[in-house]
């Protein structure tokens, strides 16, 4: 089997690389330059440099097409949202030479959008932090108890997300987020000590669940709410139930991962977003026996399987270098954490990128690391978010 994974910059990637790369499945990764974290694993089996997909998107696709047509693979997987948008954007001609497992592109669209996703959730019963609804100019008249959230509609990670805890401070922090990501929503902030999740799932052609998983944050950067920086698989048969009937009411296909904070006043996990690709954690489900990109190419494959929707839990990743390394120096509490940040050698957790099996891509990752820090393209990105 011959496969094509994008963006290979990413800890999500290198995840797919090494589990399809140890069954023996023969791995591409593609990314617009060398120095990236991917490349460097053993489980790359030819490297692919392309044209950058924000800069050049058009290059990119003639590019990927004629790669694919001239290298016939069995699965492409595109792992960042970028990527996934214009591959989205010419699904169905790339899926005439390769198997493409992933939303169409309204709906995908849809769901990055938060105020759609937020009155989708409602109307079909998902709890939502209480959100304002509001032209211009007006601004919730009540103090929230515990502040609010101004998020960007459409943004990924924390990016562009500002906390207020003052109702006199709302309306400037608000036109200073709207100046950049317009017409951001304001919800009521959900205080910590419920828990924040993750429920990733995969849906066959037909909206069948094909696999599901949950796992809890356990630290993030930025420490108040961020990607997780270690995180657990857990049982939680409440979020498992939400996610499954959010996905299922949009008629989900491929894979998604849905976000919920528990909130501690009432003990009601409240939908924060839906990531519709490949999220950071990755490793951490196909740790715990939820390989999510091994059973895409069985589907690819036309195996036939029993949806995985058990798996050992209290396993745990970690994203050693370099987020729980800014977690330790962000959080004040950092000689107070549990598990603590010296727990290095714990038999039940597995780093993201460190392996002895697979040591080189931590060099990869100091590359890439160098690279956001002075590669203009990622600066502009960066901003832009």
């Amino acid at each position: 089997m011959k496969v094509l994974v994008t963006d290979g910059h990413f800890r999500k990637t290198l995840a797919v690389v090494r589990s399809l790369g140890q069954k023996g499945v023969h791995v591409t990764v593609g990314e617009r330059t060398f120095l990236n974290t991917s490349f460097f694993s053993k489980y790359c089996s030819r490297h692919l440099i392309y044209p950058s997909v924000r800069r050049y998107p058009d290059q990119f696709i003639e590019f990927l097409l004629g790669e694919i047509k001239r290298n016939p693979i069995d699965c492409l997987f595109p792992m960042e949202e970028e990527t996934l948008l214009l591959v989205a954007k010419y699904q169905s001609e790339i899926s005439k030479h390769t198997y493409l497992l992933i939303p169409d592109l309204a709906k995908i669209e849809f769901v990055r959008d938060k105020g759609n996703l937020i009155q989708f959730a409602e109307s079909h019963g998902i709890p939502v932090p209480r959100t304002y609804r509001f032209s211009s100019g007006e601004f919730p008249q009540e103090e929230g108890s515990d502040g609010y959230v101004i998020k960007p509609r459409i943004s990924s990670g924390s990016f562009g997300i500002v906390y207020v805890k003052k109702k006199e401070d709302l309306e400037s922090s608000y036109q200073n987020v709207h100046q950049r990501y317009p017409f951001p929503l304001i919800q009521d902030y959900i205080p910590d000590g419920g828990g924040t999740y993750g429920f990733s799932a995969l849906f066959d052609e037909s909206s069948n669940v094909r696999a599901a998983f949950v796992h809890k944050k356990l630290r993030m950067y930025p420490v108040q709410g961020g990607p997780s920086t270690l995180r657990e698989g857990v049982e939680h048969s409440h979020i498992m139930e939400l996610g499954l009937s959010l996905l299922k009411a949009l008629n989900w296909v491929g894979i998604a991962m849905v976000e919920f904070k528990v909130d501690p006043r009432d003990g009601i996990p409240k939908l924060m977003e839906i990531n519709p690709r490949f999220w950071g954690s990755l490793h951490l489900a196909i740790y715990s026996g939820v390989d999510f990109p091994y059973l895409i190419l069985k589907m690819a494959k036309g195996e036939k399987f029993d949806p995985v929707l058990q798996y050992p839990v209290g396993r745990r990743s970690r994203w050693l270098l370099f987020g729980d390394v800014l977690h330790f120096i962000g959080n004040p509490r950092r000689f107070r954490l549990q598990p603590s940040f010296f727990r290095f050698f714990d038999p039940e957790t597995c780093d993201d990128m460190i392996s002895k099996d697979d040591p080189l891509p931590v060099l990869g990752a100091m590359t890439t690391f160098f690279t956001f820090l002075y590669d203009p393209e990622m600066k502009r990105f960066l901003e832009r978010r």
